[in-house]
């Protein structure tokens, strides 16, 4: 394994820790709350970390298409973390929210690498 990659691992276990501890939530829709803002910070961090790795390892920006394709697993991950919750953990719930968040959150992590990933030729 890319040993640049390893605080993007170890974020995502951050990530995954912290969406599976147990807790009391009432469901709601307020994609501006405080905790919405933390979901944009966390998978944010997710993406840049691991974009920041590849380039890292590698000395040069990173494909256009591979930045995308982190910053769509990243999304994923956060809708399976919302349906984790839902089914497995007492006391959490599903949010459609958080869903949305963690997508703006990976998006941004993604546009916020810069120079770190490779235009397609022709952008």
């Amino acid at each position: 394994m890319k040993k640049t990659l390893l605080p993007a691992l170890f974020w995502l276990f951050v990530i995954t820790g912290l969406s599976i501890m147990p807790g009391v939530q009432l469901p709601k829709f307020n994609l501006f709350a405080a905790d919405k803002v933390a979901h944009v910070f966390i998978y944010g961090v997710l993406v840049w970390l691991a974009i920041r790795g590849s380039y890292i390892f590698d000395k040069q920006p990173i494909a256009w298409k591979w930045a995308t394709l982190i910053c769509c697993f990243a999304i994923v991950y956060g809708v399976l973390m919302e349906f984790v919750q839902y089914a497995f953990i007492p006391g959490r719930f599903y949010e459609f929210d958080d869903m949305i968040a963690n997508a703006i959150g990976a998006t941004l992590g993604l546009l916020l690498s810069g120079k770190k990933i490779r235009r397609p030729i022709g952008a």
